[in-house]
């Protein structure tokens, strides 16, 4: 399964840095840049999503 695919709890270690989207597919972002190793955030109060995928990666040359 590529990163952008996998499917990222609340509370997780996030993997990768950069641009995540919620699964509810309404286009929620969390921007994580330069944080690796920080926990992903609960998902919007208004949102029936359950976790974050990642949109885009900061840095491509240190990504998966």
């Amino acid at each position: 399964m590529d990163e952008s695919t996998r499917l990222h709890h609340p509370g997780e270690k996030v993997p990768v840095s950069g641009i995540y989207k919620c699964s509810c597919g309404k286009e929620h972002r969390f921007a994580n840049v330069d944080v690796l190793g920080h926990t992903f955030p609960p998902v919007p109060k208004d949102c029936s999503g359950i976790g974050w995928h990642l949109l885009t990666p900061a840095h491509a040359e240190r990504s998966p």
